[in-house]
């Protein structure tokens, strides 16, 4: 599945998360499952969000975008964070209120059976995104699944305060449990962002994939003397690479092209999506510090 019909589902399963949510607080009055609604009221703005910025992410360069729109999947996550962290507020919000006047909760076994239906469902689809994100490196997927995540996590201690407020008739559990919701979900917010500065901040690529061009470049750079100033970034689904090639002084243009095609090539089938750019240098240029030997 593609990672536009992965957002696309994103909404309707939000949305039908959020009518569980809205129907368990509507049966029970909880504040604390009142706070889980309104975090999934933030879910169905995210999965909007992921499905938009996927969207812009996939068109291809321009003249005004020469490298291509793939950042805008970063902006979307920074969205989501933002938008947990004001769900956060709102909670925590509900949850001083409900210290405040602490009720008693009505029909709560109807009500936890709904909030348990509306868990799974986020469970499982969270499992999906964060799966199928990672494998296609969006970041706008994998955030939306640990903001899937985090509200499973809140969910299931929304229940089992309510479960206990229940057996114990200590209503104030209730109001309890949404403030330690709200900081949970705070928390949450502040790592989505903090994923998303690194990609927007030109973040070198993982060391693992380093490793690889490395080595990839040191097997099929045959006629070339070196290589050095090696350089990744990755922005959403693209990892772009450029580097120095140091041939002798004696290649001609066109031999120095058969060998950056065939580097090109080789780095490209290991690691799909990349975009190689290639600077040849004649070899007195050569000897730099960290180079990596080709002969």
């Amino acid at each position: 599945m593609s990672p536009l019909n992965l957002a696309k589902g994103s909404i309707f399963v939000s949305v039908g998360v959020l009518a569980l949510k809205l129907a368990a607080w509507g049966l029970t009055g909880s504040v604390a499952l009142l706070s889980d609604a309104l975090e999934s009221v933030i879910n169905v703005a995210t999965a909007v969000a992921a499905a938009v910025a996927l969207r812009i992410a996939a068109r291809p360069a321009d003249e005004s975008h020469p490298y291509g729109h793939h950042k805008a999947e970063f902006f979307s996550a920074v969205i989501v964070g933002v938008l947990i962290v004001l769900a956060a507020i709102l909670i925590l919000v509900q949850a001083v209120e409900g210290l405040r006047n602490p009720v008693p909760i009505s029909a709560p076994v109807i009500g936890l059976v709904t909030s348990v239906l509306a868990t799974g469902a986020n469970l499982a689809w969270g499992c999906v995104l964060i799966t199928r994100g990672r494998a296609l490196r969006s970041p706008a997927l994998t955030a939306d699944g640990h903001h899937l995540m985090a509200d499973v996590v809140t969910s299931v201690g929304v229940i089992a305060g309510l479960g206990l407020a229940t057996l114990t008739g200590w209503w104030l559990i209730d109001p309890l449990v949404a403030g330690a919701a709200a900081l949970h979900v705070l928390w949450s917010g502040w790592g989505v962002m903090r994923g998303s500065f690194d990609g927007l901040m030109d973040a070198a690529a993982p060391p693992e994939v380093q490793d690889r061009l490395h080595s990839i470049i040191a097997a099929e750079g045959g006629g070339a003397v070196q290589s050095h100033d090696l350089r990744t970034r990755q922005a959403g689904q693209a990892t772009f690479l450029d580097f120095h090639l140091v041939v002798p002084d004696e290649t001609t243009v066109y031999d120095a092209h058969v060998i950056c095609d065939r580097l090109e090539d080789a780095l490209v089938a290991a690691e799909p999506g990349l975009q190689v750019t290639i600077h040849v240098e004649p070899e007195h240029e050569s000897e730099r510090a960290g180079a990596i030997r080709l002969e």
